[in-house]
C-alpha cells in the first residue's frame, strides 16, 4: 500500500517495506520534518519547544505513539502526552497548553490496518496546503539535526484534556445545559471501539442524558467498518428499533465525524448533521455559512433563510476553516458529518455537534425525525470513474468546464456545475487515476442520472 501524503497528514497501512507503509522509520521521517518545520516557526509565533501528542484506540497507536515521542524528544522538543484522546481534544489541549503544534494519531474512518499521523499547528488547526508541502521537501531532504543529550526534550503525561474539552463545550452561548437535563434524552450511541467510548460518557454525564454504549471498550479492534455510513451501522439501527431512545449518535474512531439516527431508527442523514446543527446556530446567530464544495446545498438553503451567506470551499478541513475565517463564518463544516463551530475552536468536533444538537431538540420539543422533515430535501450520488494511469485528467475536467460553460461552474477543486436545482461535482483523486463525481438533486434517481450523464460524457471523452 503506497503511503499517502496529503493536506489531512501521513497515513498508511501497518507492516511492509520502509517507504510504502507507515512503519517506524518512515514516523521517524516524518516526525522529524514535522518538528524541524515547527522549529522554524517558534520565533514567529512565539511559543515554546512542545508539542502536544494524542491518539486514538488503534491497535497500532501504542507503537506510533512511542516511535512518535521519542523521535520528539530526540529533536529536543517537550511532549505532552495526552494519551487516549479524540481529534478535536487534541486539537483544543494545544491552544489550552499554548504550545507550538500537535500529532494527532489517527487514521479517522480508515480500517483497522491504517493509522496516521494528523498534523497540527500552534491554533490547533491542521498545516496548510503549502506547510503540509514544506514538511515533504523537509522529509525528502532528510537533514535532520537532533539534540544533544543536554537539550533533549522533555516527556510528560496529562490526562485532563477530556474534562477540559467538555468544560469547553458546556461553556458556549448555545449550549443548554439546563435544558438538555430537563428534557430527561435518552441516547444510543456507537463509539466503534475508540475514543468516544471514553469521552462521549462524560459529556452525557455532564449533560444529564442517560446513555447506552454499543462498541464502547476502546481496545482498537473495530466491530465493524469505522466509517459512518448507513451501510455499516445496523447494530445501532436495530437497537434504535427496539429500544426507547430519543437519539442515536455515531460517532468515527476520531471523534470528528457526527451521524444522528432518528428515534424510529432511520438514518437522520450524514449529510444532514451539519445543516441541522447550523439551522440552530443560524436561529440564534445569523451569519455566514461554508461547507466544502461536495457538501448538500440543504446549508445553502438553511442560511438564506436565515439572511446569512453561504460559501464553497475546496474539498478538505484546512479549505474549509480558511474559508470560514475569510467570511467570518458563524458555522461550517463538512458533509461527512463534521461540525465545525469557531466559538469552540477550528475544527470538526462531535463532541460540540452533540451539544449543539439535544439543545435544539430540548428547546423545540420535536422528534428527532420532525426535525429531519422540517429540513430542504435532497439526496446525493457518490460515483467514480476509473481512468488509465497516462490519461490527462486535468484536460478532460477543462473538457467538462468548457461543455456546461452556460451553467455556474466553480472550479477551485476540480468542476463543480451547478445548475438550477441540482449539482455535480468532478474532482481528481490525489492518489489513484480515478475522477470522484458526487451530485445532487431533489430525489436519488435524479441524482444518479445525473452522474450517470456527465460520467457518459468523461468515458466519451477517453475515447477520442
Amino acid at each position: 500500500m503506497t503511503l499517502i501524503k496529503s493536506i489531512s497528514g501521513i497515513r498508511g497501512t501497518i507492516g511492509g517495506p520502509t517507504g510504502d507503509t507507515l512503519n517506524p522509520l518512515d514516523i521517524v521521517k516524518f516526525t522529524s520534518a514535522y518538528a524541524t518545520f515547527i522549529a522554524s516557526r517558534l520565533d514567529a509565533w512565539g511559543k515554546p519547544r512542545q508539542i502536544i501528542v494524542g491518539r486514538d484506540a488503534r491497535i497500532s497507536g501504542q507503537m506510533v505513539r512511542q516511535v512518535v515521542c521519542g523521535t520528539l524528544i530526540g529533536m529536543g522538543f517537550d511532549v505532552i502526552d495526552i494519551g487516549l484522546a479524540s481529534t478535536p481534544t487534541t486539537e483544543l489541549a494545544v491552544i489550552m497548553s499554548g504550545s507550538a503544534g500537535g500529532i494527532i494519531i489517527t487514521a479517522s474512518h480508515n480500517p483497522r490496518q491504517w493509522n496516521a499521523l494528523k498534523l497540527l499547528n500552534c491554533e490547533g488547526e491542521f498545516l496548510s496546503k503549502a506547510e503540509g508541502e514544506e514538511v515533504l521537501v523537509i522529509a525528502d531532504k532528510g537533514d535532520f539535526i537532533y539534540a544533544e543529550v543536554d537539550k533533549l526534550g522533555k516527556y510528560t503525561t496529562d490526562d485532563s484534556y477530556d474534562d477540559k474539552h467538555i468544560d469547553n463545550v458546556l461553556s458556549l452561548e448555545l449550549v443548554d445545559a439546563a435544558a438538555i437535563r430537563a428534557a430527561h434524552f435518552k441516547v444510543c450511541a456507537d463509539t466503534i471501539n475508540s475514543v468516544g467510548g471514553i469521552i462521549l460518557p462524560k459529556l452525557f454525564e455532564a449533560l444529564g442524558v442517560e446513555y447506552d454504549i454499543l462498541n464502547g471498550e476502546a481496545n482498537g479492534d473495530f466491530a465493524h467498518n469505522p466509517e459512518p455510513l448507513e451501510r455499516n451501522l445496523d447494530g445501532i439501527m436495530s437497537a434504535m428499533r427496539h429500544g426507547d431512545y430519543n437519539l442515536g449518535i455515531v460517532v468515527d474512531p476520531d471523534v470528528d465525524r457526527l451521524a444522528f439516527i432518528c428515534e424510529d431508527g432511520n438514518m437522520f442523514g450524514e449529510e444532514y448533521t451539519l445543516v441541522s446543527v447550523a439551522d440552530y446556530v443560524l436561529s440564534r446567530t445569523p451569519g455566514n455559512t461554508v461547507s466544502n464544495l461536495s457538501s448538500t446545498r440543504a446549508l445553502r438553503d438553511v442560511t438564506k433563510a436565515h439572511g446569512g451567506e453561504y460559501y464553497a470551499a475546496a474539498v478538505g478541513e484546512v479549505n474549509v476553516t480558511t474559508e470560514m475565517k475569510r467570511v467570518g463564518a458563524v458555522i461550517g463544516g463538512e458533509g461527512n458529518g463534521g461540525v465545525i463551530y469557531p466559538a469552540s475552536h477550528c475544527g470538526r468536533d462531535a463532541l460540540v455537534g452533540i451539544a449543539l444538537f439535544l439543545t435544539s431538540l430540548a428547546l423545540s420539543g420535536k422528534k428527532v425525525s420532525e426535525v429531519r422533515a422540517a429540513l430542504p430535501e435532497y439526496s446525493i450520488a457518490k460515483n467514480r470513474i476509473d481512468l488509465t494511469p497516462d490519461t490527462d485528467i486535468d484536460a478532460i475536467l477543462t473538457q467538462v468546464k468548457n461543455l456546461f460553460r452556460n451553467e455556474k461552474i466553480t472550479d477551485i477543486d476540480g468542476v463543480k456545475i451547478d445548475f438550477a436545482d441540482r449539482w455535480v461535482h468532478l474532482r481528481k483523486s490525489n492518489t489513484e487515476p480515478i475522477i470522484r463525481v458526487y451530485s445532487e438533486a431533489a430525489t436519488i434517481q435524479e441524482a444518479e442520472d445525473l452522474g450517470c450523464k456527465v460520467m457518459k460524457l468523461v468515458y466519451e471523452m477517453q475515447r477520442r
